[in-house]
């Protein structure tokens, strides 16, 4: 079903050689894109696909599980078409940077600082790119899965039982 879907389609017709991946899930149609192609390939979904609205953007941390250690999760919303889209991408964790998607959507600058601040990925060219949740002096990102559970420097919970 997900090979007949109108916008994976078109994203074939023009990006074949930067398609990963597509997949579906209940009716969720995913598809995986190189990280060099990532803002053509948003640009085009919402210029000629009518994909107006990033409804979120987030990432995973796959530590140990993949090659690449991040991939980075865009849900875009067609409204005009009533279709949605899951883009991805992967990001290593050598290369731990990504562009920004504000140039495509304005709403991507808050999201994107809180992928920042809580996953350590930077956007470049980003027109504020500093913490959103955190304080500016907080050490690490709380969402990586090698993030110390009870924080940085502090005592093991003990709960109740101290």
């Amino acid at each position: 079903m997900a090979e007949n879907n109108r916008a994976v389609l078109k994203l074939k017709e023009k990006f074949a050689a930067s398609i990963i991946d597509v997949a579906e899930f209940r009716g969720e149609v995913t598809v995986t894109v190189a990280k060099d192609a990532i803002i053509e390939i948003l640009s085009f979904l919402k210029q000629s696909l009518q994909f107006n609205q990033l409804t979120d953007l987030t990432a995973v941390d796959y530590l140990g599980k993949k090659e690449d250690r991040f991939m980075m999760v865009y849900q875009l919303l067609s409204i005009p078409n009533k279709d949605r889209l899951r883009i991805k991408t992967p990001v290593s964790e050598a290369a731990c940077s990504i562009p920004t998607a504000t140039q495509v959507w304005l709403t991507a600058n808050w999201l994107e600082r809180e992928v920042y601040d809580l996953f350590g990925i930077t956007f470049d060219k980003h027109p504020d790119l500093r913490r959103i949740l955190l304080s500016e002096d907080w050490v690490g990102h709380p969402l990586r899965k090698d993030y110390p559970l009870q924080g940085p420097d502090r005592e093991p919970y003990k709960g109740r039982l101290s």
